[in-house]
Protein backbone atom coordinates (compact mmCIF):
# COMPACT_ATOMS: atom_id res chain seq x y z
CA UNK A 1 0.00 0.00 0.00
CA UNK A 2 1.57 3.24 -1.15
CA UNK A 3 -0.69 6.02 0.19
CA UNK A 4 0.59 7.17 3.56
CA UNK A 5 -1.83 6.35 6.40
CA UNK A 6 -3.70 9.34 7.78
CA UNK A 7 -5.08 7.56 10.83
CA UNK A 8 -3.52 5.03 13.20
CA UNK A 9 -5.60 2.09 14.46
CA UNK A 10 -5.65 1.72 18.26
CA UNK A 11 -3.14 -0.81 19.54
CA UNK A 12 -5.99 -2.71 21.23
CA UNK A 13 -7.73 -3.10 17.85
CA UNK A 14 -4.62 -4.53 16.19
CA UNK A 15 -3.99 -6.86 19.13
CA UNK A 16 -7.56 -8.15 19.08
CA UNK A 17 -7.47 -8.80 15.32
CA UNK A 18 -4.11 -10.55 15.49
CA UNK A 19 -5.43 -12.78 18.30
CA UNK A 20 -8.71 -13.60 16.55
CA UNK A 21 -9.14 -16.73 14.45
CA UNK A 22 -12.74 -16.29 13.31
CA UNK A 23 -13.94 -12.69 13.59
CA UNK A 24 -17.52 -11.71 12.84
CA UNK A 25 -17.55 -8.63 10.60
CA UNK A 26 -20.86 -6.72 10.45
CA UNK A 27 -22.05 -3.95 8.12
CA UNK A 28 -25.02 -1.83 9.11
CA UNK A 29 -28.59 -2.62 8.10
CA UNK A 30 -29.90 -0.91 4.96
CA UNK A 31 -26.30 -1.01 3.73
CA UNK A 32 -24.75 1.59 1.46
CA UNK A 33 -21.54 1.49 -0.53
CA UNK A 34 -19.30 2.40 2.38
CA UNK A 35 -20.80 -0.30 4.60
CA UNK A 36 -20.49 -3.08 2.01
CA UNK A 37 -17.18 -1.90 0.56
CA UNK A 38 -15.61 -1.63 4.01
CA UNK A 39 -17.02 -5.01 5.03
CA UNK A 40 -15.65 -6.77 1.96
CA UNK A 41 -12.26 -5.07 2.11
CA UNK A 42 -11.84 -5.90 5.81
CA UNK A 43 -12.95 -9.47 5.14
CA UNK A 44 -10.43 -9.90 2.34
CA UNK A 45 -7.71 -8.48 4.57
CA UNK A 46 -8.59 -11.13 7.15
CA UNK A 47 -8.33 -13.82 4.48
CA UNK A 48 -4.90 -12.51 3.51
CA UNK A 49 -3.87 -12.90 7.15
CA UNK A 50 -5.01 -16.53 7.19
CA UNK A 51 -8.14 -15.93 9.25
CA UNK A 52 -11.61 -17.35 8.67
CA UNK A 53 -13.97 -14.38 9.02
CA UNK A 54 -17.76 -14.37 8.85
CA UNK A 55 -19.07 -11.40 6.83
CA UNK A 56 -22.62 -10.43 7.74
CA UNK A 57 -25.34 -7.88 7.01
CA UNK A 58 -29.02 -8.14 7.91
CA UNK A 59 -30.34 -6.60 4.69
CA UNK A 60 -29.78 -7.46 1.07
CA UNK A 61 -26.97 -5.91 -0.91
CA UNK A 62 -28.31 -3.19 -3.24
CA UNK A 63 -28.17 -4.13 -6.91
CA UNK A 64 -25.68 -1.37 -7.68
CA UNK A 65 -23.16 -3.05 -5.34
CA UNK A 66 -23.60 -6.62 -6.48
CA UNK A 67 -20.65 -6.33 -8.87
CA UNK A 68 -18.21 -6.18 -5.95
CA UNK A 69 -15.77 -9.08 -5.55
CA UNK A 70 -16.69 -11.66 -2.90
CA UNK A 71 -20.09 -10.07 -2.22
CA UNK A 72 -21.63 -13.57 -2.37
CA UNK A 73 -19.75 -14.40 0.84
CA UNK A 74 -21.93 -12.02 2.90
CA UNK A 75 -24.56 -13.82 4.98
CA UNK A 76 -27.78 -12.46 6.51
CA UNK A 77 -28.00 -15.12 9.23
CA UNK A 78 -25.07 -15.95 11.51
CA UNK A 79 -25.20 -19.59 12.54
CA UNK A 80 -21.57 -20.01 13.63
CA UNK A 81 -21.04 -20.48 17.35
CA UNK A 82 -17.26 -20.30 17.12
CA UNK A 83 -16.75 -16.65 16.20
CA UNK A 84 -14.38 -15.03 18.69
CA UNK A 85 -14.58 -11.30 17.93
CA UNK A 86 -17.13 -8.81 16.57
CA UNK A 87 -16.00 -6.00 14.26
CA UNK A 88 -18.69 -3.39 13.49
CA UNK A 89 -18.03 -1.42 10.30
CA UNK A 90 -19.68 1.93 9.51
CA UNK A 91 -22.16 1.49 12.41
CA UNK A 92 -22.89 4.53 14.55
CA UNK A 93 -24.71 2.65 17.31
CA UNK A 94 -25.48 -0.90 18.38
CA UNK A 95 -28.95 -0.93 16.80
CA UNK A 96 -27.35 -0.53 13.37
CA UNK A 97 -25.87 -4.02 13.67
CA UNK A 98 -29.34 -5.42 13.03
CA UNK A 99 -30.39 -9.01 13.56
CA UNK A 100 -27.05 -10.58 12.67
CA UNK A 101 -25.74 -9.44 16.06
CA UNK A 102 -27.25 -11.67 18.73
CA UNK A 103 -26.63 -10.22 22.21
CA UNK A 104 -27.05 -13.56 23.97
CA UNK A 105 -24.51 -15.21 21.71
CA UNK A 106 -22.19 -12.35 20.75
CA UNK A 107 -22.51 -10.05 23.77
CA UNK A 108 -19.75 -11.92 25.57
CA UNK A 109 -17.27 -11.31 22.74
CA UNK A 110 -14.99 -8.29 22.34
CA UNK A 111 -16.73 -5.65 20.19
CA UNK A 112 -14.63 -3.35 18.02
CA UNK A 113 -16.10 -0.35 16.20
CA UNK A 114 -14.57 1.22 13.08
CA UNK A 115 -16.60 4.22 11.91
CA UNK A 116 -16.54 7.83 10.73
CA UNK A 117 -20.01 9.07 11.72
CA UNK A 118 -19.89 12.11 14.03
CA UNK A 119 -22.98 10.76 15.81
CA UNK A 120 -21.26 7.51 16.84
CA UNK A 121 -22.02 6.71 20.48
CA UNK A 122 -18.87 4.61 21.09
CA UNK A 123 -20.72 1.40 21.81
CA UNK A 124 -17.75 -0.96 21.53
CA UNK A 125 -15.04 -2.03 23.92
CA UNK A 126 -12.61 -0.55 21.38
CA UNK A 127 -13.82 2.40 19.29
CA UNK A 128 -11.89 3.77 16.31
CA UNK A 129 -14.03 6.69 15.18
CA UNK A 130 -12.65 9.40 12.89
CA UNK A 131 -15.35 11.88 11.79
CA UNK A 132 -12.90 13.72 9.54
CA UNK A 133 -12.48 10.64 7.33
CA UNK A 134 -14.46 10.76 4.09
CA UNK A 135 -15.62 7.16 4.60
CA UNK A 136 -15.11 4.26 6.94
CA UNK A 137 -13.21 2.68 4.05
CA UNK A 138 -10.48 5.30 4.53
CA UNK A 139 -9.88 3.81 7.98
CA UNK A 140 -10.03 0.26 6.63
CA UNK A 141 -7.30 1.19 4.14
CA UNK A 142 -5.13 2.47 7.00
CA UNK A 143 -5.91 -0.71 8.94
CA UNK A 144 -4.58 -2.73 6.02
CA UNK A 145 -1.38 -0.67 6.06
CA UNK A 146 -0.96 -1.31 9.79
CA UNK A 147 -1.57 -5.04 9.29
CA UNK A 148 0.91 -5.25 6.43
CA UNK A 149 -1.67 -6.50 3.92
CA UNK A 150 -0.78 -6.20 0.23
CA UNK A 151 -3.26 -4.08 -1.70
CA UNK A 152 -4.70 -6.19 -4.52
CA UNK A 153 -7.30 -5.25 -7.15
CA UNK A 154 -10.23 -6.78 -5.25
CA UNK A 155 -9.51 -4.95 -2.00
CA UNK A 156 -8.88 -1.74 -3.94
CA UNK A 157 -12.19 -2.09 -5.81
CA UNK A 158 -14.14 -2.51 -2.57
CA UNK A 159 -12.42 0.45 -0.91
CA UNK A 160 -12.79 2.75 -3.90
CA UNK A 161 -16.48 1.89 -4.26
CA UNK A 162 -16.97 2.85 -0.62
CA UNK A 163 -15.19 6.17 -1.03
CA UNK A 164 -16.91 7.01 -4.33
CA UNK A 165 -20.39 6.35 -2.94
CA UNK A 166 -19.90 8.11 0.40
CA UNK A 167 -18.56 11.22 -1.34
CA UNK A 168 -21.23 10.98 -4.09
CA UNK A 169 -18.55 10.82 -6.74
CA UNK A 170 -16.19 13.25 -4.94
CA UNK A 171 -18.81 16.01 -4.80
CA UNK A 172 -19.50 16.29 -1.04
CA UNK A 173 -17.89 18.63 1.46
CA UNK A 174 -16.01 15.75 3.11
CA UNK A 175 -14.00 15.10 -0.06
CA UNK A 176 -10.42 15.96 0.86
CA UNK A 177 -7.08 16.01 -0.95
CA UNK A 178 -6.37 12.73 0.83
CA UNK A 179 -9.60 11.25 -0.58
CA UNK A 180 -8.41 12.03 -4.10
CA UNK A 181 -4.88 10.76 -3.50
CA UNK A 182 -6.28 7.56 -2.04
CA UNK A 183 -8.58 7.17 -5.04
CA UNK A 184 -5.53 7.43 -7.30
CA UNK A 185 -3.69 4.82 -5.23
CA UNK A 186 -6.64 2.44 -5.42
CA UNK A 187 -7.03 3.00 -9.15
CA UNK A 188 -3.35 2.24 -9.66
CA UNK A 189 -3.88 -0.98 -7.72
CA UNK A 190 -6.51 -2.11 -10.22
CA UNK A 191 -9.80 -0.61 -9.07
CA UNK A 192 -11.90 0.30 -12.16
CA UNK A 193 -12.95 3.87 -11.35
CA UNK A 194 -15.10 4.34 -14.46
CA UNK A 195 -17.03 1.12 -13.92
CA UNK A 196 -17.50 1.91 -10.23
CA UNK A 197 -18.93 5.36 -10.97
CA UNK A 198 -21.26 4.04 -13.67
CA UNK A 199 -22.47 1.03 -11.69
CA UNK A 200 -22.82 2.77 -8.33
CA UNK A 201 -24.89 5.69 -9.62
CA UNK A 202 -26.60 4.45 -12.78
CA UNK A 203 -27.67 0.91 -11.98
CA UNK A 204 -31.01 0.04 -10.41
CA UNK A 205 -33.63 -2.63 -10.96
CA UNK A 206 -36.86 -2.13 -12.90
CA UNK A 207 -38.68 -2.70 -9.61
CA UNK A 208 -36.86 0.21 -7.99
CA UNK A 209 -37.69 2.41 -11.00
CA UNK A 210 -41.37 1.48 -10.62
CA UNK A 211 -41.24 2.21 -6.90
CA UNK A 212 -39.65 5.60 -7.59
CA UNK A 213 -42.55 6.38 -9.88
CA UNK A 214 -45.16 5.49 -7.28
CA UNK A 215 -43.36 7.30 -4.48
CA UNK A 216 -42.92 10.43 -6.59
CA UNK A 217 -46.70 10.70 -6.90
CA UNK A 218 -46.63 11.64 -3.21
CA UNK A 219 -43.94 14.32 -3.53
CA UNK A 220 -44.41 17.53 -1.55
CA UNK A 221 -42.23 20.63 -1.21
CA UNK A 222 -42.67 22.92 1.80
CA UNK A 223 -40.26 25.67 2.84
CA UNK A 224 -37.33 23.97 1.17
CA UNK A 225 -38.15 20.49 2.48
CA UNK A 226 -39.00 17.96 -0.23
CA UNK A 227 -40.39 14.58 0.78
CA UNK A 228 -42.11 11.43 -0.44
CA UNK A 229 -43.62 8.35 1.17
CA UNK A 230 -42.88 4.73 0.32
CA UNK A 231 -45.81 2.75 1.68
CA UNK A 232 -46.36 -0.99 1.95
CA UNK A 233 -49.30 -0.59 -0.44
CA UNK A 234 -47.00 0.82 -3.11
CA UNK A 235 -44.86 -2.32 -2.92
CA UNK A 236 -47.52 -5.05 -2.96
CA UNK A 237 -46.48 -6.43 -6.37
CA UNK A 238 -42.74 -5.73 -6.23
CA UNK A 239 -41.49 -9.10 -4.94
CA UNK A 240 -40.41 -8.09 -1.48
CA UNK A 241 -38.72 -4.84 -2.52
CA UNK A 242 -38.70 -2.41 0.40
CA UNK A 243 -36.47 0.60 -0.20
CA UNK A 244 -36.50 3.07 -3.08
CA UNK A 245 -32.71 3.15 -3.23
CA UNK A 246 -31.18 6.42 -4.37
CA UNK A 247 -34.45 8.34 -4.33
CA UNK A 248 -33.58 10.67 -1.45
CA UNK A 249 -30.50 11.98 -3.29
CA UNK A 250 -32.56 12.44 -6.45
CA UNK A 251 -35.10 14.53 -4.52
CA UNK A 252 -32.38 16.85 -3.30
CA UNK A 253 -31.49 17.67 -6.91
CA UNK A 254 -34.65 19.80 -7.14
CA UNK A 255 -33.52 23.43 -7.33
CA UNK A 256 -35.93 24.56 -4.60
CA UNK A 257 -34.99 21.78 -2.16
CA UNK A 258 -32.70 22.30 0.80
CA UNK A 259 -33.54 19.12 2.73
CA UNK A 260 -34.93 15.85 1.34
CA UNK A 261 -36.71 13.04 3.16
CA UNK A 262 -38.02 9.61 2.20
CA UNK A 263 -40.46 7.93 4.60
CA UNK A 264 -40.50 4.14 4.19
CA UNK A 265 -43.27 2.16 5.88
CA UNK A 266 -41.87 -0.98 7.52
CA UNK A 267 -43.62 -3.91 9.22
CA UNK A 268 -44.81 -3.71 12.83
CA UNK A 269 -45.80 -0.05 12.73
CA UNK A 270 -42.37 1.42 12.05
CA UNK A 271 -41.28 4.09 9.59
CA UNK A 272 -37.72 4.42 8.32
CA UNK A 273 -36.71 8.01 7.55
CA UNK A 274 -33.82 8.78 5.18
CA UNK A 275 -32.56 12.36 5.10
CA UNK A 276 -30.23 14.39 2.88
CA UNK A 277 -29.33 18.08 3.02
CA UNK A 278 -27.44 20.66 1.04
CA UNK A 279 -24.28 22.20 2.55
CA UNK A 280 -25.16 24.67 5.27
CA UNK A 281 -28.02 22.56 6.62
CA UNK A 282 -27.98 19.85 9.29
CA UNK A 283 -30.07 16.67 9.40
CA UNK A 284 -27.83 14.73 11.81
CA UNK A 285 -29.01 16.65 14.89
CA UNK A 286 -32.65 15.72 14.32
CA UNK A 287 -31.75 12.11 13.43
CA UNK A 288 -29.73 11.74 16.63
CA UNK A 289 -32.52 13.26 18.73
CA UNK A 290 -34.94 10.69 17.31
CA UNK A 291 -32.74 7.66 17.95
CA UNK A 292 -30.77 7.56 14.71
CA UNK A 293 -27.58 9.13 13.46
CA UNK A 294 -25.39 9.86 10.48
CA UNK A 295 -23.65 12.88 9.01
CA UNK A 296 -24.59 16.54 8.90
CA UNK A 297 -25.77 16.16 5.30
CA UNK A 298 -26.91 12.51 5.32
CA UNK A 299 -28.65 10.84 8.21
CA UNK A 300 -31.56 8.62 9.14
CA UNK A 301 -33.61 6.99 11.88
CA UNK A 302 -36.62 4.74 12.49
CA UNK A 303 -39.77 5.80 14.32
CA UNK A 304 -42.81 3.95 15.59
CA UNK A 305 -46.05 5.39 14.24
CA UNK A 306 -48.34 5.72 11.28
CA UNK A 307 -46.76 6.75 8.00
CA UNK A 308 -48.79 9.94 7.53
CA UNK A 309 -48.31 11.04 11.13
CA UNK A 310 -44.56 10.44 11.12
CA UNK A 311 -44.22 12.37 7.88
CA UNK A 312 -46.17 15.34 9.21
CA UNK A 313 -44.23 15.43 12.48
CA UNK A 314 -40.78 15.10 10.93
CA UNK A 315 -41.41 17.48 8.01
CA UNK A 316 -42.56 20.15 10.46
CA UNK A 317 -39.26 19.89 12.32
CA UNK A 318 -37.26 19.82 9.08
CA UNK A 319 -39.06 22.93 7.82
CA UNK A 320 -38.06 24.73 11.00
CA UNK A 321 -34.46 23.64 10.46
CA UNK A 322 -34.56 24.79 6.83
CA UNK A 323 -35.95 28.18 7.79
CA UNK A 324 -33.53 28.89 10.64
CA UNK A 325 -30.23 27.55 9.26
CA UNK A 326 -28.32 27.48 6.01
CA UNK A 327 -26.07 29.73 4.03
Amino acid sequence: MTEEPAYSPPAALLEALHSSRRPLLIAHLSPDGDAIGSLLAAGMMCWHLGKDPVLACQDRIPINLQFLPAQESIVDVVEDDDVDLVLALDCSDRSRLGGVYLPRRHGRLPLIVIDHHPTNDYFGQVNWVEPAACATAELVYDLGVALGVNLDADIATSLLTAIVTDTRGFTTFNTTPRSLRLAATLTEAGAPLGRILETAFNNRSYGVVRLWGRALESVELEDGVISVVNSKRMRTDLNGLIRAEGLVSFLLSANEARIAAVFTELPEGQVEVSLRARPGYDVATLALALGGGGHTLAAGFTMVGKLTEVRAQVVARLRQAALTTGT
